[in-house]
């Protein structure tokens, strides 16, 4: 990743569905270590827009020591276990945005111990 090489090791992940505002959302939690640093990771997928299509948005707050580094761990663990590089980003009060698309899902579904709740999840929420 730019030019960067980061050594990723999942340890474990698990997905599950929760019931939040009448929506149906879909909660990737992954363990990782990456360069040698160990740390959990959460992605959470929601339906959006006009089209219905599985986004998800992971923020790290202004105010994170350390922020910088832990969003490219995050990025980098998201792009071994999906092969596709997520998209990355600063608002303008400072935190960074970390965004996964249909795409990151299909590549995280490949993963024997996610695959059953996100097919379950892409069913039930209309893909």
């Amino acid at each position: 990743m730019d030019g960067k090489t980061y050594v990723v090791k999942v340890i474990g992940g698990e997905a599950v569905e929760e019931k939040q505002n009448g929506k149906t959302l879909l909660r990737i939690k992954i363990t990782a270590q990456v360069d040698g640093v160990r740390r959990d990771y959460t992605i959470t997928y929601s339906r959006r827009g006009a089209n219905n299509a599985a986004v998800s948005f992971a923020v790290v707050r202004a105010d994170t020591p350390g922020r910088e580094e832990d969003s490219e761990r995050f990025a980098a663990v998201v792009e071994a276990l999906t092969g596709k590089r997520p998209r990355v980003y600063r608002t303008k009060d400072g935190r960074i945005m970390i965004e996964c698309y249909e795409g990151h899902l299909e590549g995280f579904a490949l993963c024997a111990e996610l695959a059953d709740a996100i097919e379950k999840w892409l069913e039930e929420t209309g893909r």
